[in-house]
């Protein structure tokens, strides 16, 4: 893996926006950019949190592979060395038989880690009791390092200047092989890989593997446990540094205790407790000696792990591992061992590599939280959807570039609810401009027909009226044809009429607006209507100043026609009930009865040219065609309510006509 490369990438096609990986970083190393979760490579320590929980398989971490079988097919002399925490992702196999399979990829050389973790726990017994008055802070998970480096320089000083158990052991294996060996670690981590890229050339490991890019490697080559021959680790071998894996196993692995009355050593292992302990250790709370710290619950839940098996199920395995092995081991071999590699270089040095971003100041923190619609306090439902703990952390990292507006879901929600709100009333208005434009459409075409008609017809229908008028003059009433001549007669007065309707209704009359007196014309109006004594008329007068600007003798036409049609819905008798009253620069007048009512398929037609519900010679189907014309040329509307439904309420019709007073 070169410097270049990415540890860990997004499948953008399988992202889903869930933010959990956002959610589950502790280094908050998760940038979401246009919807899509993107790891910051600067800033990711490598834990492979967001792999673990990515329940999409969105997230990818860098693959060693093709470089291992590189480096094994270049012919040099090359070394596995395996972590401790082998037997809880094996837990089912010898590991006589797993050692057998690894040499079957063409490794000379296979060594546990272990015995590095001997040293190194030897190391902070020795860093602990020399320097009694400092605190130090374990340096062997990678990832600790890293977020202390890049979240914390202010402790790097802190950092125990101690290697990890991988480039001990590394280093043994060089002193005893020579440093042309190459050497490949097999574990757990992803956060391995990043520790070789940031060691350069002072690092003696060459790469680093995945539990899960082992089992790919052996299933690429048809290697099982049955058809390899068993076989042994190299040396050196290992003593309690097999409990490395466990949280707590570097203490016991160098005699060292946490005690909860001095409290000299403490122990901090998860997401959220080593980043908790880090903090309280920085500003003092935490008065430990030394803090081992581990990212994952101990490097038995490590991300490479190949298997789904419970905490203490994998526990149990490393632990019973340790106990057959040291009983195998003769003491005084291992003895041996410790005094030959007692001298080796088990130091490391770390730099800080400051990651930290500004803070917003307090008036852009508020102007994103606006942006967020949290503007008072109870507005902040620190719900976590978004990923982040609290909403000023959400807005924080906004201000950070790592997050977007629109992570906020309750936020999100309520301008989507809004938008639907407005998107809904956009709707109505373009409904109703489409209704009025298809019947503005309709009156066009009608009206150019219509004139054609009349043309034509006019004519010939005066010779027909004039001639029947005239026989029927000179005809006697016991004459057997008089009723046939007024037949005719009443029949070419019908056309007449219907000719002047359609010549009304073709002409294009202009507006010829002078001021009148609305509700003086609406009850002159009335006085011209023939009222059935079964309809009780009530006239409100509500409007303020009913001087207004009008075509007096269109608005006649209109009037009289609404009037007309709700008398003829009341046959039974009923209610026609007249208001007027003003709103700003505009007045309306309303025209409503307690007839029949109109049926909502109806309704949708009542303003379309020669449209009617009238028996044949009640009606020409124009009226209200032509009222909605001179409405429109007005510059105003009509609107209808209507219920023709005894069971849903009172019957009626409600026809509302909206003005400019001028």
């Amino acid at each position: 893996m070169q410097a270049s490369d990415k540890l860990i990438t997004t499948k953008k096609e399988l992202c889903r926006v869930c933010y959990t990986c956002v959610r589950d970083c502790p280094a908050k190393a998760i940038r979401i950019s246009s919807g899509q979760a993107e790891v910051i490579q600067s800033r990711c320590i490598g834990c492979g949190n967001c792999v673990l929980v990515c329940s999409q398989n969105a997230k990818q971490y860098y693959s060693s592979i093709d470089e291992v079988n590189a480096t094994l097919l270049s012919g040099v002399r090359t070394a596995a060395i395996i972590a401790p925490s082998f037997p809880a992702d094996y837990p089912d196999l010898d590991y006589q038989q797993l050692c057998g399979m690894v040499r079957g990829l063409g490794f000379d050389i296979v060594s546990e880690v272990s015995f590095g973790a001997d040293l190194v726990a030897q190391a902070y017994k020795k860093l602990v009791a020399k320097h009694d008055e400092n605190r130090f802070i374990a340096t062997t998970c990678p990832a600790v390092v890293s977020f202390v480096e890049k979240y914390h320089p202010e402790l790097v000083s802190s950092l125990a200047p101690v290697a990890s158990p991988m480039v001990v052991m590394g280093r043994v294996l060089k002193r005893i092989h020579g440093d042309d060996l190459r050497i490949v670690f097999i574990g757990p981590c992803f956060a391995k890989k990043s520790e070789i890229t940031r060691s350069g050339e002072d690092c003696v490991i060459d790469s680093a593997l995945t539990f899960k890019e082992l089992n790919q490697m052996l299933d690429s080559t048809g290697i099982n446990s049955a058809n390899v021959q068993k076989s042994n680790f190299d040396p050196p071998l290992p003593g309690l540094g097999s409990l490395f894996p466990i949280s707590g196993g570097m203490l016991q692995a160098g005699d060292m205790t946490e005690d909860l009355l001095t409290a000299d050593v403490v122990c901090a292992d998860g997401k959220s407790n080593f980043t908790h302990a880090l903090k309280e250790f920085e500003n003092g709370s935490l008065d430990a000696k030394l803090l081992e710290v581990l990212c994952c619950q101990g490097c038995i839940m490590g991300p490479g792990m190949s298997n789904d098996l419970p905490y203490f199920s994998r526990r149990t395995a490393v632990s019973k591992y340790a106990r057959e092995r040291l009983k195998s081991v003769d003491p005084d071999i291992m003895q041996n061992q410790y005094d030959t590699f007692s001298d080796i270089d088990t130091g490391n040095t770390y730099r800080p590599d400051d990651k930290r971003l500004a803070l917003p100041s307090p008036v852009d923190l508020q102007n994103i939280m606006k942006r967020m619609g949290k503007v008072n306090d109870e507005d902040e439902l620190d719900c976590g959807a978004c990923g982040y703990a609290t909403c000023r952390e959400h807005a924080i990292a906004i201000h950070k570039g790592l997050a977007e507006n629109e992570m906020c879901l309750p936020n999100t929600i309520d301008r989507l609810k809004k938008s639907l709100t407005d998107l809904n009333i956009s709707n109505d208005k373009l409904s109703k401009t489409q209704v009025a434009l298809i019947n503005a459409e309709k009156l066009a075409g009608m009206g150019q027909l219509s004139a054609g008609i009349a043309h034509e017809i006019n004519n010939p229908l005066g010779v027909i009226l004039l001639n029947s008028q005239l026989m029927l003059d000179e005809c006697k009433p016991d004459d057997d044809n008089f009723e046939d001549i007024s037949l005719i007669v009443e029949q070419a007065e019908r056309c007449k009429t219907i000719v002047s309707g359609l010549l009304n209704f073709a002409r294009k009359n202009e507006v010829n607006l002078e001021i009148v007196n609305i509700s003086a014309l609406i009850d002159r109006c009335l006085k011209t209507i023939i009222l059935p004594k079964n309809i009780r008329v009530i006239v409100e007068h509500k409007i303020q100043n009913p001087q207004v600007e009008i075509d007096e003798g269109q608005m006649i036409q209109v009037l009289t026609n609404l009037f007309k049609n709700a008398i003829e819905a009341m046959q039974d008798g009923g209610e026609l009930h007249l208001k007027t009253h003003d709103k700003g620069r505009y007045f309306k007048i309303i025209v409503s009865d307690t007839g029949t009512g109109i049926p909502e398929k109806v309704k949708k037609k009542i303003f379309e040219p020669l449209f009617t519900t009238k028996k044949v010679g009640k009606g020409t189907g124009l009226g209200l065609a032509v009222a909605y014309g001179i409405i429109k040329m007005h510059r105003g509307k009509i609107d209808v309510q209507s219920n023709a439904d005894p069971e849903k309420g009172k019957t009626g019709t409600k026809f509302s006509v909206t003005l400019p007073k001028c």
